[in-house]
């Protein structure tokens, strides 16, 4: 791997350029391509770049680790867990934990009343796996995280009549009104649930720690590209973030034209 300019020597200044996963960079939970890889590499030489996910690192080193590389090594910024747990330049920063946030109580009543809920569904299939504790979130599937490919892409479709999920997040709101929580939708199956707050702005903390000579903070303009980006979705907050320039985007290949575009690749 070539030798990798260091952040504040990129040729485009003052700037950062971050991505979602699935389906921006990848395709749902799959890989992603020679094309996009190649995308990446061609951008890190022109400005600093990071990716922002609600996934575990784990999911994400499959997914962008092509041929077993570290995913940290190919990207300046990574922020699984929406940042929560953060690396820069392959370095791990400190982090923060939804369970030391909500305490062990209240999870404790959220998670059994979302089990009960989901063994009162009526849908075409359950598989396993109906939460899965993070360390920023936790992820809820009415279908569990077990699905196969197939079965996730069935339950989408299913799901933009049937709104299994919108109702789902419509009752938890009620219900914890006073946790301090949000509820976002997100991929094909699941939704994430999290402290206020601690959407994808959290990478924004991060961020704005990078100081340039003067001890001012280095990035002035941050672009994100994200699917997810209408309201509900999960990359919502920080695409309209003030601070932000943000760009919606279909699918993996859109995002290939539009930073093609953009950055003259």
């Amino acid at each position: 791997m070539a030798d990798i300019i260091p952040i504040q020597e990129r040729p485009i200044k003052n700037t950062i350029v971050l991505f979602d996963v699935d389906e921006t960079l990848t395709p749902a939970r799959r890989l992603v391509s020679p094309e996009v890889f190649k995308l990446l590499a061609d951008l890190r030489s022109k400005v600093v770049i990071g990716y922002v996910g609600g996934s575990d690192f784990s999911k994400q080193q499959e997914q962008l680790g092509v041929d077993g590389v570290n995913v940290t090594t190919l990207f300046d910024y990574c922020f699984p867990e929406n940042g929560l747990t953060a690396f820069r330049l392959g370095e791990k920063l400190p982090s923060t934990s939804f369970i030391q946030y909500v305490g062990e109580e209240k999870y404790k009543k959220l998670s059994r009343f979302i089990l009960h809920y989901i063994a009162d569904l009526d849908i075409p299939i359950k598989r396993g796996t109906f939460i899965e504790f993070r360390n920023g979130m936790i992820n809820v599937s009415p279908i569990g995280r077990n699905a196969s490919h197939q079965e996730r892409l069935d339950f989408w479709e299913y799901d933009k009549t049937a709104k299994v999920r919108e109702k789902f997040v419509e009752v938890l709101r009620k219900e914890f009104s006073e946790f301090g929580l949000t509820f976002s939708i997100g991929g094909q199956i699941s939704f994430d649930v999290f402290p206020t707050g601690w959407d994808k702005r959290y990478c924004l903390n991060h961020v704005e720690k990078e100081l340039d000579a003067d001890g001012k903070p280095y990035f002035t303009k941050v672009h994100f590209f994200g699917d997810k980006t209408m309201e509900g979705g999960n990359d919502f907050e920080i695409y309209t973030d003030p601070r932000v320039d943000g760009h919606s985007v279909q699918n993996p290949e859109d995002t290939l034209v539009q930073v093609k575009k953009l950055f003259d690749l």
